[in-house]
């Protein structure tokens, strides 16, 4: 991997160096560059925990990913800059009450540790740091607090689709977490199989396409559609996530039979309904 390439393609300029103010500029333009998204699980496209194929996927192709290769990606990019880094294993708690999900995020150690996370859709901005409390970032609250004895809890901003998730600061098993990985892009029941997410932070706010609804929550009152085309469909791929997908009409097939399984009666949607897959 050549982090050169990596700081190249999120339009990193001047030299890095191992501190807080390089470290939140670098989480800020990983979210504004990459979208987070799930189209090659959608695909029946295995998926690696491997940052090496991660940095060919979203560096080289210009793609996105989801927790497992953004924050794989940006860990191994940090550690090749300098930085103390270590990948920790997460519970996520939804708000719908759907079973918790497996995460991956990072510990960056500073002068004190700092929570790292750009897989987890729309949640953290920037770096937090983990100590108990509640920190704003731009129009947007999170938290952190202890539970239990050795376990942190990250709760996510108000209006998010996942309430957060729980983590402690040892260093993640890679064979667990391959071992989630299979998982999450193959069980019948996980919500990464069951529909299509993308998720991209704007300097504005940030648009969400789950299935077929199309969100762009950048004021109070978001701005939801249902794409009823393929065209609609790669167009909302490429101009809102910059995205070029392999096989769209194959995926947009797919798209449009698992949303009339989820909503089987025609909907008029004023909020993007039951979005669960913002992690993973």
């Amino acid at each position: 991997m050549d982090p050169f390439a990596y700081l190249d393609r999120i339009g990193f300029s001047g030299r890095p160096s191992v501190d807080l103010e390089t470290l939140r500029t670098l989480h800020r333009l990983h979210l504004l560059s990459f979208p987070y998204e799930n189209i090659d699980v959608q695909l029946g496209r295995f998926v690696s925990t491997d940052p090496a194929v991660a940095f060919r996927k979203l560096v080289t192709d210009r793609r996105g990913g989801w927790c497992y290769e953004m924050n794989g990606l940006f860990g191994a990019i940090l550690a090749a800059l300098g930085f103390q880094v270590t990948g920790v294993q997460a519970t996520t708690s939804p708000r719908s009450g759907v079973g918790t999900l497996p995460h991956f995020a990072l510990v960056i150690d500073l002068e004190q540790p700092y929570l790292v996370d750009v897989g987890f859709g729309d949640g953290l901005l920037e770096p937090l740091p983990i100590k108990a409390g509640v920190y704003r970032q731009r129009d947007k609250q999170f938290g952190i607090e202890a539970p239990r004895p050795s376990v942190w809890r990250f709760n996510n901003h108000p209006s998010s689709s996942v309430k957060g998730f729980d983590f402690t600061l040892s260093p993640a098993d890679p064979a667990r977490l391959a071992a989630d990985s299979r998982r999450l892009q193959s069980a019948p029941d996980s919500p990464y199989v069951q529909n299509l997410v993308c998720q991209r932070h704007t300097r504005y706010g940030v648009t969400v396409l789950l299935g077929r609804v199309l969100c762009r929550a950048r004021a109070e009152t978001p701005d939801v559609r249902t794409l009823e085309s393929t065209e609609e469909f790669v167009w909302a791929l490429e101009e809102e996530f910059d995205l070029t997908v392999p096989k769209p009409a194959e995926l947009w097939a797919g798209v449009c039979e698992r949303h009339a399984l989820l909503f089987p009666r025609p909907q008029v949607f004023t909020t993007l309904p039951g979005l669960r897959p913002a992690n993973g």
